[in-house]
């Protein structure tokens, strides 16, 4: 066996791999190989994630959350100071952000916000200055972009040997990405002024996710650093590190009713996302193919509504304490 089929064959471990892969055409004319998987880059990710937001609540649970809990958590920061220091990490094209800047300024009218950014997507960094030059509301609000990763960030702190601390520093839905989650907290968290705060959101442990994650990823190509993480993750992480924090869970749901159509282009996205595949339905095996797509409909992943499908997308809100 070649070292190609080998590796391959490692990968799907649980299956008959050369059954799947390599079929011989009734006339023996030659094998039909069936195209390798891989994982997304980072333009295709962008595209299925809109189709995940388009389809899901994954927002409106994050609204959910700043309605009912941020104003709490946003007053107690500050300490009275005349400027409140915020820093996102991971921030995307800056939605989210706004929302919490907006709930913050409502807690403290009058103070000026220092916002800064970090954020390695250039064209995100762009849609995030866009948005602000439209928002007639932000004139007590300054903003910094850093177009670096969040190790990028901590590297270049580090070699100034300067340690700005933050009142306020969010990593929303961006852990899966970095490569080493503890020492990521704990920097973030050294970057904290005194009654500061660290929000973390980060996929619960009762999602679909962290289901389809524990049986079916070593069947899947790895990510950019291979972090499949869920709220457990995070919380082990506080616990070595010996902070405080809070959790609070948040249900959401994402209808993937259309990766069931065969040959519909949405569900192809949607699969493409969930598996973090690029192309998964042309790609992988039939025998993976059909294993995920049962597992999605089990009730650990999903449930029937009005014969929708609905994955459980339910999201942790970890609010850490300086």
């Amino acid at each position: 066996m070649d070292p190609a089929t080998e590796m391959k064959r490692n990968r799907f471990p649980s299956m008959n791999f050369e059954a799947e892969i390599l079929t011989a055409p009734h006339d023996n004319s030659e094998l039909y190989v069936i195209p390798s998987m891989r994982s997304l880059t980072a333009e295709e990710y962008v595209e299925a994630f809109k189709t995940f937001l388009d389809h899901s609540t994954e927002h409106q649970c994050m609204d959910e959350f700043n309605k009912e809990e941020m104003p709490k958590i946003m007053a107690s920061l500050g300490n009275g100071k005349s400027t409140i220091n915020v820093l996102g990490v991971g921030s995307g094209t800056g939605e989210q952000d706004l929302k919490m800047i907006r709930i913050l300024q409502a807690a403290h009218p009058g103070v000026f916000i220092d916002n800064e950014i970090i954020e390695p997507n250039p064209q995100h960094v762009a849609a995030y200055k866009e948005l602000v030059n439209q928002a007639p509301d932000l004139q007590n609000v300054s903003f910094i972009w850093h177009q670096l990763t969040s190790s990028e960030y901590e590297q270049e702190v580090k070699e100034r040997g300067t340690h700005k601390k933050f009142d306020f520093i969010h990593m929303i839905q961006m852990l899966y990405r970095v490569e080493d989650i503890h020492n990521t907290i704990k920097f973030f968290h050294s970057c904290l002024d005194h009654h500061g705060k660290l929000l973390i959101i980060i996929l619960s442990d009762s999602s679909g996710w962290a289901s389809l994650w524990k049986n079916h990823r070593h069947c899947l190509p790895s990510t950019d650093s291979g972090h499949y993480i869920t709220s457990s993750g995070i919380t082990d992480v506080l616990k070595r590190l010996g902070v405080e924090y809070r959790v609070y869970e948040f249900p959401s749901g994402w209808d993937i009713t259309e990766c069931f159509i065969e040959g519909d282009p949405v569900g192809g996205h949607m699969m493409d996302f969930l598996t973090g595949t690029k192309n998964f339905l042309g790609t992988a095996p039939p025998g993976l193919r059909r294993q995920l797509q049962e597992a999605l409909c089990q009730p650990e992943c999903s449930s029937n509504k009005d014969g929708r499908i609905i994955f459980s997308n339910n999201l942790s809100m970890i609010v850490v304490e300086s």
